[in-house]
């Protein structure tokens, strides 16, 4: 064997590897999987391909009942007659076209402008009073020491989220109504009846303890979890350093909750239109649409009972635009305030 071919150290056989293959050449296994230090996305995708086929058939769904029916925001600029054809998109191809006529209608519509004030008086009464309770709850819970007296509690306020609306206002109704528990009570000692359900001053607050009785114990099993990540050493340390429980709670418990609290918090913000759909349209005739109507009943009244399609479309499209930019300028605000939001930077 030639000596010109056979190295002469380990050094120089360590250099010899090292060298780049000059141009031109093949290219070599490092080279191949990445490009512009990331995994090239062939790698990536017979990586990730379990997981890839795993996701599509939600991904299918979301695409079928999410996005292609915003296709249908076209009736907005429409006089949609729906009786024209089977056919949905036949009806679409064949009716007028109105051009901004709903949208100007709907502005100057008093009734819109009503359901806009009811929907944004539920959303900040819903923030203010809903939104800290399931957080406070999560704080009573984790700080009981028993595990199976915490597990009850917990269980006893997550129940309420798997009953139907109309189970709760049910249940509301024989507490708080006219011929309910409470207003049998005051007669019996000598007072007037009292009847919450139907009265148009107090139903924003009533809306707002249905929802504080259904959904608190689902928020409460999000920040729970998340209290779950905090280091019980951190607790230890500030005990050490003479905090007490409040003080622990403050500056160990509520900055693990920040995050949560950020996401949360833009998630509701961009929902600030939708207040509760089905909720509100189940009581709407007991106190009227003066005190009832918001955005979601408005589109569903004036589409589903008037058949006005058009009118109910551009009011939706308007809440969906809206919501929309509520969502972006909350996230905005979460990364200034140095967390993540829904999205990264």
């Amino acid at each position: 064997m030639s000596h010109s071919t056979v190295p002469r150290n380990g050094a120089e056989a360590d250099t010899t590897a090292r060298t780049p293959v000059a141009s031109g050449g093949a290219t070599g296994p490092r080279d191949e999987r990445r490009r512009g230090g990331r995994l090239s996305l062939r790698i990536r995708f017979g990586r990730d391909r379990v997981l890839l086929l795993m996701t599509l058939p939600a991904l299918v769904l979301v695409l079928l009942f999410n996005y292609v029916p915003i296709l249908g925001n076209i009736v907005a600029f429409q006089d949609y007659d729906p009786y024209i054809s089977d056919n949905g998109v036949v009806s679409i191809l064949h009716s007028p076209w109105v051009g901004l006529e709903n949208f100007r209608s709907i502005f100057a519509d008093s009734a819109f402008w009503n359901a806009v004030q009811n929907t944004l008086v539920l959303f900040f009464l819903q923030l203010v009073l809903y939104f800290p309770i399931p957080i406070l709850l999560a704080l009573l819970i984790n700080s009981v020491v028993r595990p199976r007296v915490r597990a009850v509690a917990q269980a006893v306020l997550y129940l309420p989220h798997f009953f139907s609306w109309v189970l709760v206002i049910a249940v509301f109704q024989q507490l708080l109504g006219g011929a309910g528990l409470l207003s049998q009570l005051l007669r019996q000692h000598g007072y007037d009846g009292l009847d919450v359900m139907t009265d148009p001053s107090t139903f924003k607050f009533l809306i707002t303890a249905q929802s504080v009785w259904k959904d608190a114990g689902w928020g409460i099993i999000v920040f729970l979890a998340a209290l779950t990540s905090v280091s019980p050493d951190l607790y230890e340390a500030a005990a050490m350093d003479g905090a007490g429980r409040w003080r622990r709670i403050w500056h160990v418990t509520l900055p693990a909750l920040r995050p949560v609290i950020a996401l949360l918090l833009v998630l509701r913000v961009g929902d600030a239109l939708t207040v509760g759909f089905e909720q509100i349209l189940l009581q709407r005739d007991a106190v009227g649409p003066g005190a009832a109507e918001v955005l979601d009943t408005f589109v569903w009244w004036n589409g589903v009972r008037n058949q006005d399609f058009g009118y109910a479309a551009a009011a939706g499209l308007i809440k969906g635009v809206v919501s929309l930019g509520l969502v972006l300028a909350a996230n905005k605000v979460a990364h200034l305030m140095g967390e993540q939001g829904v999205y990264k930077k």
